[in-house]
This record gives C-alpha cells, structure tokens and sequence, in this order.
C-alpha cells in the first residue's frame, strides 16, 4: 500500500539534504512526448549514499516513487502524479580504461556513443540516435540497427531492494529484445555500467554515423516530440509495414498522430494530451489484432494510469470516424 504525498514529506526530503528538489513538476518538461501531468516532487540525490538515504525514508513512509531516465520511453497520464519522481542526473561520470567505458546512470548515451566514435571506439554506433540515458538504455535494452546495449555491456552497478550495491555481469541480465533483468525487476536501480569496445577505424566509423543520421532524418519525424517507436516489431515482420498496411499513416486523435514519415511512430503534432496518444495506440494494437491477430507489443511504458484505467473500466472504447481522426 502507498500513499500520498504530503507537505511534511516534502518538507523532511528538503531537510535530509539529498540533492535539488523540485516541486510541482509539469512532466511536459521532461518527457519526450512533451505531454504529462504535474508531479508532486522531483528529486535529483547527489550521490548513491544520498539516493539510498532517500529511498529508505520513501519506503518507510509508503510513498510511491519511481526513478526517471530521460522520459524518451514513457507516458505519463495527465494526472498529478502523487509521489517522487527520482533523477540520476547527478551520476554522470565517465572514465575510460582501455577500450571500457564506465559511465554513470545519469550519463547521455547519444553523447556517449557519439565521443566514443570521435575516439575510433566502435560498439555504440547503433546508439548515436538513441535520446535516452545509460540506465534506461539498459533498463529496455535500447537498440538499433541489429544491436543493443546487450552487446556492448559487460556488468552494471545496482541499487538491490535491501539497499545494497552490487555488481551484475552480463549473463545475470537477461538481455532480450527490448527487454532486461531490470525492467523485469523495476525495485533494481542502475547505478553505473561498464561498456566494453573494440578500436576501429575512426573515419569508418563517422561515415557510418553520419549515413545513418541521414537515413533517420528521412524516414523519422524528429521534427516533432515522439517516443520513438511505438511498438516492437513482431517476428519476421515490421509494425511500421502493419500500421501502413492498415492506412493509418496520418490517424489523428487530438493533438496526436500517427507519422506521414513513419507509422510506427506517433507524434505529438499539436499540443497533444496524454490521453490522445494512449488512445491511438490503444486503438491501433486493437485494429492490427482483430485484422492481422498479431498482439503488437508496446515499447512505451505507461506510468500513473492507476487511477484513470479504473475510472474508465478496463475496456476502451474508441471508435473511428474517417481515415484521419479518431472520436
């Protein structure tokens, strides 16, 4: 059981000294869908010992909490969301020991990836594009071009639930298709990973990154706000080809839409509401089963959906009006 925040909650995270704390956080300002409700505290520790110290008192408080990458792969609803919201912006470092990298949580894996190129490391390439943190990279095991992190990680430093640190190699996450032993385990926090590469051939290595950045300019709508795409692509087949098939590219519903450029994206095109984007995936999951009875699997995570999933049933009701909206 959790419950609410209060004012003195607030008022003893201020006081334990942790880090910055932010209150009444509009979550469009930290999500990339830009959309979101407002969260009662966000809260950025200064170090592990701080993010433990903090996460005690949440959990004997009962205080509903969850830790935050760069918001690339989630929707929050457009409620409040009553609780902490934890950054590890401050787990930042990098050092570099051979061909390893040991980054923090909190570390950019595009400025990561795109350093490493510029040194003639090869191993993230496929990462250049990737607007996400190292932890959540790992969390979903962020990839493309026929990689992900699975490939390149050698062992991570984690948060246990029983507040201790340890040490996981490779074989002990469970790396998967968009998936890890940490999303399966969301009370483990990611801490700091090392990434192993290999030397390369610096201008190769820059060509390929640069063909690549003008293929995605192309063929995604990095124009607008999005969380990149949408679904898993099913086996031996492409959700975007299913989406297309279906004659969805431009679907609207509010201020959200599918992508003219690509179909398994949805963008916010104007002023979406979480709520329009939730409705259109829903919508288009429900139309490539009943068509194709394929269950599209969706990479976005839904967070704070609780309260308004149970005020609505667990049945949506969506129905569509023309080729381009969605009442």
């Amino acid at each position: 059981m959790v419950i609410d925040m209060t004012n003195d909650t607030l008022k003893e995270i201020k006081r334990m000294n942790i880090g910055k704390t932010l209150e009444n956080v509009s979550l469009k300002n930290y999500t990339s869908y830009k959309v979101g409700g407002i969260c009662k505290a966000m809260v950025f520790p200064k170090n592990i010992e701080a993010l433990i110290k903090l996460i005690k008192y949440l959990d004997k408080e009962k205080v509903k909490y969850i830790v935050l990458g760069n918001g690339s792969n989630t929707l929050f609803s457009d409620d409040v969301f009553d609780g902490v919201i934890i950054k590890l912006d401050e787990f930042n470092t990098i050092k570099e020991r051979g061909n390893m990298l040991i980054c923090g949580a909190g570390c950019q894996l595009m400025k990561v990836a795109l350093s490493s190129c510029r040194k003639a490391m090869s191993g993230l390439e496929f990462a250049t594009g990737i607007p996400g943190t190292i932890g959540g990279a790992i969390y979903m095991n962020a990839g493309a071009y026929k990689s992900d992190m699975g490939y390149v990680v050698k062992r991570i430093k984690v948060l246990t639930p029983d507040y201790r640190v340890i040490t996981m190699v490779n074989s002990e996450l469970e790396f998967h298709y968009r998936t890890s032993f940490l999303k399966t385990h969301k009370n483990y926090i990611c801490l700091e990973a090392t990434i192993m590469l290999k030397k390369g051939k610096r201008e190769e290595i820059e060509e390929l990154v640069r063909t690549r950045r003008e293929r995605r300019l192309e063929s995604q709508p990095l124009e607008y706000p999005s969380a990149g795409s949408v679904f898993r692509n099913p086996n031996n087949d492409f959700a975007g080809r299913l989406i297309e098939e279906l004659g969805y590219k431009g679907l609207i519903r509010g201020g959200a839409m599918v992508s003219q450029k690509h179909a398994n994206f949805i963008i916010n095109y104007k002023n979406a509401t979480s709520k329009d984007i939730k409705e259109l995936i829903t919508f288009i999951k429900k139309q490539v089963q009943d068509k194709y009875n394929i269950d599209l699997k969706v990479e976005q995570e839904f967070v704070n959906w609780e309260h308004k999933d149970e005020r609505n049933g667990t049945k949506e009701n969506i129905k569509e009006e023309n080729q381009n909206s969605l009442g």
